[in-house]
């Protein structure tokens, strides 16, 4: 099942990537939040492929990666092992009584349960790398 069919709100996303948005294998993971309200998980990822039509806004200022933040909201169960500076992870998003979340990387591991997963924020901005 495709990450995008779990959200509460996948029409940014997939308008952003003409409905093929890239699997979240191989991202760049700048941030892992936990947050009282909701209570909330909230990651911040670059995602590892930037899409052949960006806006033109992103286009005429050069931007190359596009970054989410993914939230889970309502989260019942959370483990981290491990982090870094410089984390690239495969994320998987599952059901299995609520939403899963899985993280691995060689240094980082998350997981987590909760009752919905939604993208709170789409931005891009010009890597250069």
């Amino acid at each position: 099942m495709p990450w995008v069919s779990l959200l509460h709100n996948p029409e940014g996303i997939a308008s952003v990537y003409e409905g093929s948005p890239p699997d979240l294998l191989g991202v760049r993971l700048h941030e892992v939040v936990l947050h009282r309200d909701g209570p909330t998980l909230r990651l911040r990822l670059d995602l590892p492929r930037f899409p052949d039509r960006p806006p033109r806004t992103w286009a005429a200022q050069g931007f190359d990666t596009l970054q989410v933040e993914i939230s889970l909201s309502g989260v019942r169960a959370v483990e981290l092992a491990g982090f870094g500076t410089a984390v690239t992870a495969d994320v998987r998003l599952g059901t299995d009584n609520g939403v899963t979340l899985d993280v691995t990387s060689p240094e980082t591991r998350v997981r987590a349960v909760a009752a919905t997963v939604f993208v709170s924020k789409l931005s891009a901005y010009r890597n250069g790398a």
